[in-house]
């Protein structure tokens, strides 16, 4: 084959596999951008490699973007705790939500941003095992060789992957039925930005205890009162828009405020009698980092 028409035939090969590629991408570095990355990647290293060797292109091509995935999750960690520590949330969030917005939920149509939240927290060999078993049913022998392990430590890392993303029950005083209708209703006065009914949502007596990372300086650390606090948590509605998203906090049902799947805020919950009766909002990246997040059922 004239080397014009292999390069043709070899593009047309991977623009067959392009969207598998990008989902694949997606799921594990959580972002558009990178994704693509990931994807151009994979198609230089297509472009200089023995074609005629490859008898399983999707395989092939799943395989390679994968490791590059593994790489960049890898290198990930230090940079992104150097630029929490040298910035502050408000801004950092702008700057993501403006990098291409329409490509991100594109790519998220097909998964919640609850998954990507908890993804997100899953070391980079857990990341890999279990996006690639769980969501698109690569057989763990495969997945061994991308990781470097056996087939047998893969399928711990996925089901270790699986029962943080799921999640496990805590004690609680109120059933998940009855958080899960509070914060509800909750959100929906927020969405609305109707007063009343968010004060409703609310215990009369609500406490409301806030970190010093979640507030500006001088502010309060402790709100006391259901009307007190509403005008706030709207306001506070507003600005983050779509990005908060009802989670498992330590097995109950908190909110999670993460643009672009990287964890801000989180709102730890207490439910009396069906209204909310306490609110702890975190906002430390220590505090963040120790707490157990999980999807809710109907976000898997």
């Amino acid at each position: 084959m004239a080397p014009e028409k292999q390069g043709e035939w070899l593009a047309a090969q991977f623009e067959e596999n392009r969207g598998h590629l990008r989902a694949v991408a997606f799921r594990m570095l959580g972002s558009a951008s990178e994704a693509d990355d990931a994807v151009q990647e994979a198609w230089l290293r297509l472009s200089r490699s023995d074609a005629s060797a490859i008898e399983n292109f999707g395989g092939w091509l799943t395989t390679v973007v994968s490791r590059v995935c593994l790489d960049m999750l890898r290198s990930r960690t230090a940079r992104r705790e150097e630029a929490l520590e040298t910035s502050t949330t408000e801004p950092v969030a702008s700057a993501e939500r403006r990098s291409d917005p329409e490509q991100e939920t594109l790519l998220a149509d097909s998964v919640s941003l609850a998954v990507l939240i908890v993804l997100d927290r899953l070391d980079p060999a857990e990341r890999v095992a279990f996006v690639l078993h769980d969501m698109f049913a690569i057989p763990f022998e495969e997945i061994a060789s991308i990781l470097g392990r056996s087939s047998e430590a893969t399928r711990q890392l996925a089901s270790r992957a699986r029962r943080r993303v799921q999640g496990a029950p805590a004690a609680r005083t109120a059933s998940l039925a009855e958080q899960r209708q509070a914060v509800k209703a909750f959100l929906d006065a927020l969405k609305k930005g109707d007063f009343e009914a968010l004060v409703a949502a609310l215990h009369p007596d609500i406490v409301v205890r806030i970190d010093e990372a979640a507030t500006r300086t001088g502010a309060p650390r402790e709100i006391r009162g259901a009307r007190n606090w509403a005008k706030g948590a709207i306001a506070f509605s507003r600005q983050v828009q779509g990005d908060v998203q009802p989670m498992l906090v330590n097995g109950e049902v908190g909110l999670v405020w993460a643009p672009r799947g990287r964890v801000r805020r989180v709102l730890r919950l207490s439910i009396t009698d069906g209204q909310i009766a306490e609110v702890d909002i975190i906002g430390n990246q220590d505090r963040l980092k120790e707490l157990e997040l999980a999807v809710l059922g109907e976000q898997l």
